[in-house]
């Protein structure tokens, strides 16, 4: 194989493209996982915009690929954190975690998940060539090309108007936030919403859509009315508990199913590389020990989990395209804690390393799947990939705690509602309503086995209203414009994720303007 750093790949542009784009997409997407609890995969955004930059320049599709595998690994480190790491404050609002801390510990999860992804690329993406359907979708963006700049103009014009709205919305107070009336009522005036609906589709939106009229327009009436809930704050703690079990048992069934059986083939197949993966963690957990205070045992112990969970990530992600990231965070937390006993705050980070370890990992395999078909030098791809990484977990890092210094508080009733980060909360400290948490962890682990993709369920039923009905919208739009206009269904998809990418950047922007100006 060639060395990477000697071939038209791996270029000096291509990398600089791939860190300040992951620095953008880490920030945007903190922001759209913190607001809205989802995080669809920023492949085919990334794919059209580095097309856009190094196409004129005369790049090779090969070099167009490098550069936004690196760019698509900020969106994932970003998820790793956001749906993890928010926990600490909901938990303890005075916590002194400091950004230098959380920025180290996503830096060894991203490099966790490169060099675990680097060791297990042959066995997941040739020997099983496994769908990966996010990384096939890219590789087929790039074939098709952009004559006439068109899908990029598409790409930067929805971005644009949704930053704008955003602005106006936010930062002017010209456009509402919610138009309707009450909080069951209410629409949230959100193009990103609207962006994510219409990227997940109708089935995913549809069982969304049922959670949330479930829990917020049935179940929580009738309880109140019945005199099952004795008054509205117990009402709301047994909803939130509810829709975290749902979350966590529909992810608890999908690792279930899918991972098990590759887990001992990849062990089988990987087994010369036994020495680099124990050096690998060993090295990783001294450096969790040294920086973050996580005491060497469950550092270690945390290191193993990652190469156990990453293999898990990589078989999910390859047949599925979702990556439950924090439900890895969570399943090694439990391991390890009845192993070691270990304070709140490094809990939170051992979930942290784990959830950004893995949600890397499926990113990866995703891109050197599309590498494949293309024929791109896997070497420079995983090159690119750890610089993205790395600058990406700086970047989502400091947005956390830019977010919290200008949102405040975070967590249910909040605007940074972190669904995900309340879910690791509980398991920590301990959860609102344990009845109902044990009910929807039952039901959706059964529900799921069975082929009912409930995870978006749980969402449904966590989230406020106003968001659940946003999303719906657009995958509404989605469902009705697949038969209208099937020929236009991938500019819209385009459409979709300007939306997306576009108040994300605004959502940060204005959190930065915010406590400038305040702070």
């Amino acid at each position: 194989m060639k060395n990477p750093l000697e071939t038209q790949e791996l270029t000096l542009r291509s990398i600089a493209l791939a860190v300040v784009g992951s620095i953008l997409i880490a920030a945007s997407s903190t922001y759209v996982a913190l607001r809205i609890g989802a995080l669809p995969w920023p492949t085919i955004f990334v794919a059209v915009l580095s097309m856009a930059v190094l196409r004129p320049l005369g790049a090779s599709l090969r070099e167009i690929n490098v550069a936004h595998t690196g760019m698509s690994a900020g969106g994932l480190v970003a998820g790793g954190l956001a749906f993890t790491l928010p926990g600490i404050w909901m938990s303890d609002p005075g916590s002194s975690l400091g950004v230098g801390t959380v920025a180290a510990v996503a830096i060894v999860g991203a490099i966790l998940g490169v060099a675990f992804t680097g060791l297990l690329r042959k066995h997941f993406v040739v020997d099983l060539d496994l769908p990966f359907p996010m990384g096939v979708a890219a590789a087929r963006t790039l074939q098709a090309g952009d004559k006439g700049g068109r899908k990029a103009w598409i790409l930067f014009t929805s971005c644009g108007f949704s930053a704008v709205l955003t602005w106006l919305r936010d930062a002017v107070g010209l456009i509402p936030a919610l138009l309707g009336k009450g909080p069951l009522l209410s629409v949230w005036v959100s193009p990103m919403a609207l962006g994510i609906g219409f990227i997940i589709g109708p089935l995913y939106m549809g069982t969304w859509a049922l959670g949330a009229v479930a829990a917020h327009w049935l179940l929580v009436p009738a309880g109140l009315h019945l005199r099952f809930f004795p008054d509205g704050a117990l009402a709301e703690a047994f909803r939130s508990s509810l829709g975290i079990g749902v979350i966590v048992g529909a992810g608890v069934a999908v690792l279930f199913r899918g991972a098990a059986r590759s887990f001992f083939q990849s062990l089988s197949s990987s087994r010369g590389s036994s020495g680099v993966v124990a050096a690998v963690g060993a090295a990783s957990a001294l450096v969790l020990t040294w920086l973050a205070g996580i005491p060497l045992v469950p550092s270690l112990l945390a290191t193993a989990g990652v190469w156990v969970t990453v293999v898990m990530a990589a078989t999910i992600t390859g047949q599925t395209g979702i990556d439950p990231m924090e439900i890895f965070g969570i399943l090694v937390l439990l391991t390890v804690r009845t192993i070691w006993h270990i304070g709140g705050q490094e809990a939170f980070l051992v979930t942290a390393v784990v959830a950004v370890a893995t949600g890397l990992a499926g990113d990866a395999m995703q891109d050197l799947r599309a590498g494949s078909i293309l024929g791109t030098d896997p070497c420079a791809q995983l090159v690119s990939e750890a610089a993205g990484g790395i600058a990406g977990a700086v970047a989502a890092a400091f947005t956390v705690f830019l977010l919290r210094e200008a949102f405040g508080t975070m967590g249910p009733g909040t605007e940074l509602a972190a669904p995900q980060a309340f879910a690791v909360k509980s398991m920590i400290d301990g959860l609102p309503d344990r009845g109902a948490f044990l009910a929807g962890l039952a039901g959706g682990f059964v529900l799921s086995l069975v082929g009912v993709p409930c995870m978006t369920v749980g969402i449904g039923i966590y989230l406020p209203v106003a968001i659940s009905l946003a999303a719906g919208a657009g995958g509404i739009t989605r469902a009705l414009t697949g038969r209208l206009f099937p020929r236009g269904e991938d500019d819209l998809s385009l459409v979709a994720s300007g939306f997306l990418g576009g108040e994300g950047i605004a959502g940060v922007l204005f959190a930065f303007w915010k406590v400038v100006t305040l702070g």
